[in-house]
């Protein structure tokens, strides 16, 4: 195991021995006209549960792209993800979607709401995606937004909310399948600072609660420190940081 993941081991303190989330020698390189651009470089990383993990680099450096292999949206070129202990780069394309649907949550930068629908009518449809009844759905849904402090909301689409209030739906429909992995793509870039720190210490008590793992891709570096763990990337490599 490398650095980086006995370090994240430590500052787990954790009880079980396998990662929930294990980036073993990942490698992904793409190709720009004659010139080959090396993104990640036998990058390792492990998580376990209700660890967060601030990934905090420049742009540019490979924190989407990470965090895309991380989530099963995209193969490494070499090295592999698992899942639990389960390696994921060998399996059909359907088992890697049943994955992503049942185990990992996904936050991004902007909300991706279905404007047509509700915030709770947003929280709901992943849910009967996977195959809960309605009534079950919407009571999860319910549960969600009000523990994120929506429950006044539940009725307003998009538009109708803030953007602290947009991205608190994202994070609950993120999770509404109850995953056990969390990735987040700058998912207060595009908030104030005060707004950013509200939506940020409900994502935390989420996590908390839930015994999530979580990786956060953030430039806030005051959000970064109230993590568990801060990780970079250099030359493709994941580095761990105070």
């Amino acid at each position: 195991m490398s650095d980086t993941a006995v370090a994240g081991a430590d500052a787990a303190e954790k009880t079980e021995d396998i990662p929930v989330l294990l980036l073993h020698g990942v490698e992904r390189h793409y190709r720009q006209g004659d010139a080959t651009l090396d993104i990640l470089n036998g990058a390792e990383l492990a998580v376990w549960p209700g660890q967060s993990v601030a990934l905090v680099a420049p742009s540019g450096a490979g924190k989407s792209t990470l965090l895309h292999i991380a989530g099963l949206l995209e193969h490494p070129d070499q090295g592999d993800v698992y899942i639990d202990g389960r390696a994921t780069a060998i399996l059909p394309d359907h088992e890697r979607t049943r994955i992503r649907r049942n185990e990992i949550g996904f936050v991004y930068q902007s909300h991706h709401l279905l404007p047509e629908f509700t915030a709770l009518e947003n929280v709901l449809l992943p849910q009967m995606i996977r195959g809960l009844t309605r009534d079950e759905a919407k009571k999860r849904a319910i549960e969600l937004l009000t523990y994120l402090g929506l429950a006044d909301r539940l009725t307003h689409r998009p538009a109708e909310l803030s953007g602290g209030e947009q991205q608190r739906v994202a994070i609950a429909r993120a999770v509404a399948n109850a995953p056990r992995i969390l990735l987040a793509d700058e998912p207060t870039g595009n908030l104030d600072l005060h707004t950013a720190d509200h939506v940020f210490a409900a994502l935390t008590q989420l996590v908390r609660a839930s015994g999530l793992a979580v990786i956060i891709a953030t430039h806030n570096l005051d959000l970064a420190a109230r993590m568990d763990r801060r990780v970079t990337l250099k030359d493709g490599v994941v580095v761990e940081t105070v």
